[in-house]
């Protein structure tokens, strides 16, 4: 259950209304998330982390796979079911496959166990890697 109300469409003032269209016309879709929903109590912050998706998961240097990769690993690392089961859904959608979700996250689970190592033994980093 939430901790605060999720504001439903016909609920929404204007200026989430505003948002939420711009998301549904972004992602074409006809319904909005529970993130959003729940963002919705503080349009403002509604406003500003939309705008921050749009920016940093939109065209770019990196593949839009790639980037739902990366966010479904640090999803992982940080134990967010809700954006792990929200970007896994926008990986498939460009093109991840059983295979691909498997490798990731066999390759999240060696980094998080190689870092744990490597920090809890504070070894100092090779001149090389600098």
């Amino acid at each position: 259950m939430a901790q605060v109300r999720l504001i439903e469409y016909r609920d929404a003032s204007p200026e989430v209304k505003a948002v939420y269209d711009d998301i549904m016309k972004a992602r074409g879709t006809d319904w909005i998330n529970n993130f959003w929903k729940a963002l919705a109590n503080d349009p403002r912050e509604l406003k500003r982390v939309w705008e921050a998706v749009k920016s940093v998961m939109g065209p770019g240097a990196l593949d839009p796979l790639v980037k739902e990769l990366v966010y479904v690993a640090v999803s992982a690392t940080n134990n967010c079911e809700y954006c792990l089961h929200s970007h896994i859904a926008g990986a498939r959608k460009k093109g991840m496959t059983d295979a691909m979700l498997m490798e990731l996250m066999a390759v999240v689970a060696l980094a998080n166990g190689n870092n744990a190592l490597a920090s809890g033994l504070r070894i100092e980093v090779d001149p090389q890697f600098r």
